[in-house]
This record gives structure tokens, C-alpha cells and sequence, in this order.
């Protein structure tokens, strides 16, 4: 049987493995996360925390894929539903989804909701598959050896495109 583990432990297990994938020097590493139906991978520099996701006040005249504001340590953050920022189905919120804040070299405070967060995966176990014509924030695409297919997300491609600079109507 599984051992089960509280949301703190976790927290702090994937912060440490994280710190020790950052302090290793791996570019191979990557953060995967779910979006929608979608697999991707992050790289470790172009994401800053991860956490649950807290009460979100809702903000109208937007697009339906800016969910509103949230205070994170006393600081106001604009999440992005990344599934429907990419014309899916909204995420719906559930005790797996998380929130994924953009890096502080971005100088902006948004955070990406995801439907879960996979771990750590590293590029060298994957393999690249030839870039259909994808989004322009999507940087590549990979297999695993379980037949998953992987997207890598471009973080600095993401935030300073046009749509996701204009959230308002």
C-alpha cells in the first residue's frame, strides 16, 4: 500500500528536490505539469513557486481565461488559466490544481493555473519529436518511453505575447 503524505511533506520534498536540480546544474531538468489534457515541461529558471491554489477574486471586463487576482504573501498576482489561454476547456479547480507563479526576472506577477503538477523530468529520458506548427510559446516536443507526449513551454514567449499582456475586453 502507498504510503500517504500530507501537502506540507510534499511541498517541501518538491522544493528540495527542486533547490537540488537547480544547485546540480542540470539544464536537462524540467518541472512537468498537466493542462487540460495536455503534458508540459517548464524549465527550473522560468518558474518560481508552486503552490495551492488560493481564494481568486474574480475581475470583470476580462477574457475568460484571466480567473481574477489573487494575495500571495501580501502581493496581488493575475492568474492565467493556461488551458484556456490556449483555447481549451477551463481548468476546474480541485485539490490536485496548483499555481504556478511566473519567475521574478519576468518582473510580473502572474501565476499559471494548472490542473496538476507531475514532478521532475528530464529531457535526456525523452525524446524530441519535429515541432508541428505549434504555439508560439511552445519551444519543443518530446515522447516518453511510456508513449506520452511532452510540450515544452517558453515561458519568456508566453508572458510577452501580445494576448496575454491584454486580459481586458
Amino acid at each position: 500500500m502507498a504510503r500517504r503524505i500530507s501537502l506540507r511533506e510534499f511541498q517541501q520534498d518538491l522544493v528540495r528536490r527542486l533547490n537540488e536540480a537547480a544547485a546540480a546544474d542540470t539544464p536537462s531538468a524540467r518541472l512537468g505539469v498537466q493542462v487540460g489534457t495536455e503534458l508540459w515541461l517548464v524549465r527550473l529558471e522560468e518558474a518560481g513557486e508552486v503552490i495551492p491554489v488560493p481564494q481568486v477574486a474574480n475581475v470583470p471586463l476580462t477574457r475568460a481565461w484571466f480567473r481574477g487576482l489573487a494575495n500571495i504573501r501580501g502581493n496581488l498576482f493575475s492568474v492565467i488559466d493556461l488551458a484556456a489561454y490556449q483555447g481549451g476547456e477551463p481548468t476546474t479547480v480541485t485539490p490536485d490544481s496548483r499555481l504556478l507563479l511566473v519567475a521574478e526576472r519576468y518582473n510580473m506577477a502572474a501565476a499559471l493555473l494548472v490542473n496538476r503538477m507531475l514532478g521532475l523530468r528530464s529531457v535526456r529520458e525523452l525524446e524530441a519529436e519535429p515541432a508541428a506548427g505549434g504555439r508560439e510559446w511552445e519551444r519543443g516536443r518530446f515522447k516518453d518511453k511510456d508513449g506520452q507526449r511532452w510540450r515544452e513551454l517558453g515561458m519568456n514567449e508566453l508572458v510577452y505575447s501580445g494576448d496575454f499582456l491584454q486580459a481586458g475586453l
